[in-house]
């Protein structure tokens, strides 16, 4: 059965209706961004003022440390306890005010900065605590406060509550930066120090107290409680704050899976390289924990200006979201009802358009059987005629489509050439690859058969030597016997060591510090006294998994080459680096030498060959080198200039660490 076709009053109705569609999608599109842009504004905006609270919040905490601190130290009772020596009315009033005030550390230090009354270890004193940078400052006259990291040896001086408050084991958390610790030992404090002076301005000593940010919820729940007052959405908390140690919460109201504190989490990798390594604000969505929230982060610096941590808060999003989508929602039921009106006026106003573009159907089909150069007569300029002079546009298009395409064809078949090239070139190193492992069998078998009698004939000349008096004519005959066949011995060991090479042990390994190891081994002898050598270290690579050892063989290797070819004068530069991709450790070793030439190029890494003198190698260094680096997964390449020196390139793979449990 036939099918009949739609008609064009229909086309056109099904036309118009599919660009609507389109042009509200569009519409919907760019709508509902700028609605949600401007929502997540709004709370951005909020989320930044809140942050000013938290900071307020924050810092009068740490005024009144500093007010308390100050104003103890500025009893006339306390100073007239010292200039007394009466320690037992110093410890107890210290003590009296460091319980009221709910301070956990409150300790007093002589001139010089060591302790001489310790409120809440009263046995341990006379430690010294001039180093602290508060205690410095204070004892150069003033009032200081700031937060501070306290080293764990501290916290032991004062109590073994205050070490078990301070000490974090990390939870693992999703998007957060990787670290090497798993755990923290030390502190953060908010501190004060104030120097306590005699009635002629002589200082007598130094009193400073501070509470522990740690586990130590008073802040974070003020700021909740001032600034977003217990607001709930679906049973959810929806405003939150956090103190961070560095990227770990050391205090916070963030709930975890189990609606309990996410103390030992931390912040995601994007805000700590934002606000932890480049020292700026944090204003934008950000996945806390478990949930996405509107944030805000700023760093925390002590004393010295330096970052030590981070001040959260933080909004749920979800909320801002579900306005969206019902603004969004909305937006849509309007959008539709439109659509319908359109629809009806689209109806009507199509019989207008269809009588005359019934006129150019007849045309059109007397085109579609001729060839694309065949035109249509133009002779009116009203919508007929502009139709028709599309359609000989749309023909002279199609001409020129079919001439791209065969010029796409051309250029197919380049890459197609291209590819296989490589291809070819692959398969050459494959083929070179059964070629060394040939080589290597051939060799191993080679060495077995003449090693047992080479040592012998190494043994007997050299008891042969050693009974041969030193003038006789027969001396110097076995001592060259003795010469070549140690070297015969050397060669034979290196063809074992290439054709069967040991097993890489592989360990957690730093790739500087085995530079700096085979550098130790060499910098001594006399080759090496007119070299300069320029380490080029990245501190920021990771360690990886490697055979140390063997690693050390290879730039051992390379190193005694590249002196050889500067012939012990240039510079030798060894550098380290992240590859590209992030996913492997690049070394390269540079030197200043006579280069190689471009046709031993790609002889270098086969056994036996070797541009040194008759006697000066084996040729089998860099081939071993070439087996240790492949047994490794890497890979090891040459770019060199005849004149102007060579730069060996090794690239290792990375590979994750196993956690322990």
């Amino acid at each position: 059965m036939k099918i009949r076709p739609f008609s064009l009053r229909t086309k056109l109705i099904f036309t118009f209706l599919v660009v609507i569609f389109f042009g509200g999608i569009l519409t919907l599109i760019f709508g509902s961004r700028l609605v949600r842009n401007t929502i997540i504004s709004q709370a951005q905006a909020k989320v930044r003022h809140d942050l000013a609270a938290a900071w307020m919040v924050f810092n009068e905490k740490l005024k009144d440390i500093k007010d308390i601190v100050s104003f103890t130290a500025a009893r006339e009772s306390i100073r007239d306890a010292i200039e007394n020596n009466q320690t037992d009315t110093i410890l107890r009033y210290l003590n009296r005010v460091r319980e009221e005030y709910n301070l956990d550390i409150l300790t007093l230090t002589d001139q010089e900065g060591k302790v001489t009354c310790r409120t809440r270890n009263c046995e341990v004193v006379g430690d010294d605590q001039s180093q602290d940078e508060l205690v410095k400052r204070a004892l150069r006259i003033g009032v200081y406060a700031a937060p501070q990291i306290v080293l764990r040896e501290e916290f032991l001086k004062e109590g073994e509550d205050l070490v078990e408050r301070a000490y974090m084991e990390f939870v693992e958390t999703p998007k957060a930066a990787p670290r090497p610790e798993n755990r923290e030992v030390n502190g953060m404090m908010l501190k004060a120090a104030s120097s306590i002076l005699n009635e002629d301005g002589q200082l007598l000593g130094v009193l400073y107290g501070g509470v522990l940010i740690n586990r130590n919820y008073e802040i974070v729940d003020r700021v909740k409680e001032i600034v977003y007052k217990e607001e709930k959405y679906k049973g959810q908390e929806t405003g939150t704050a956090t103190i961070f140690q560095h990227d770990l919460r050391i205090s916070t109201n963030v709930p975890n899976e189990k609606g309990e504190r996410a103390i030992g989490t931390r912040v995601s990798k994007e805000v700590n390289h934002a606000v932890l390594v480049e020292g700026k604000p944090w204003i934008d969505r950000a996945f806390v924990v478990n949930d996405w929230f509107i944030t805000a982060y700023e760093p925390i610096r002590n004393i010295n200006d330096r970052i030590i941590g981070i001040l959260y808060v933080g909004m749920l999003e979800r909320p801002y979201i579900d306005i969206t989508n019902r603004v969004i929602f909305r937006f849509v039921i309007i959008a539709a009802i439109c659509v319908a009106v359109l629809l009806i006026i689209l109806f009507f106003s199509t019989t207008r358009i269809t009588i005359p573009l019934q006129k150019m159907v007849l045309a059109t089909q007397k085109i579609a059987k001729g060839d694309l150069s065949h035109k249509v007569d133009v002779k009116s300029r009203d919508e007929i005629g502009i139709l028709a002079d599309s359609f000989n546009r749309m023909t002279k298009d199609l001409e020129e489509a079919e001439r791209k395409l065969i010029e796409w064809g051309k250029t197919l078949e380049k890459k197609v050439e291209e590819r296989t090239q490589e291809i070819r070139q692959m398969q050459d190193h494959l083929i070179q690859s059964e070629k060394l492992a040939s080589l290597g069998k051939l060799a191993a078998g080679i060495a077995h058969e003449i090693n047992n009698p080479l040592g012998g004939i190494l043994i007997y000349s050299q008891l042969l030597l050693e009974d041969t008096d030193k003038n006789s004519p027969y001396y110097e005959n076995l001592e060259k016997i003795v010469k070549e066949t140690t070297r015969c011995k050397n060669t034979v060991k290196g063809l074992l060591q290439f054709a069967r090479p040991k097993e890489p042990e592989m360990t957690l390994t730093n790739i500087n510090d085995v530079l700096d190891k085979a550098l130790s081994l060499l910098e001594s002898q006399a080759i090496f006294q007119n070299i300069t050598i320029k380490r080029e270290y990245s501190s920021s690579i990771p360690r990886i998994i490697a055979d140390n050892t063997q690693l050390q063989q290879v730039f051992i290797n390379i190193i005694i080459n590249a002196a050889d070819a500067m012939e012990g004068k240039g510079i030798l530069t060894l550098k380290t680096s992240l590859g590209e991709d992030d996913q492997k450790i690049e070394i390269s070793i540079t030197d200043t030498g006579h280069g190689i030439k471009k046709e031993d190029m790609n002889r270098l890494f086969e056994p036996f060959f070797t541009t040194k003198e008759v006697g000066s190698g084996t040729g089998l260094g860099l081939a071993i080198c070439y087996s240790i680096i492949q047994k490794h997964e890497g890979t090891i390449g040459v770019q060199s200039q005849v004149g102007k020196g060579a730069t060996f390139t090794i690239k290792l793979p990375l590979r994750k660490e196993k956690r322990d449990g």
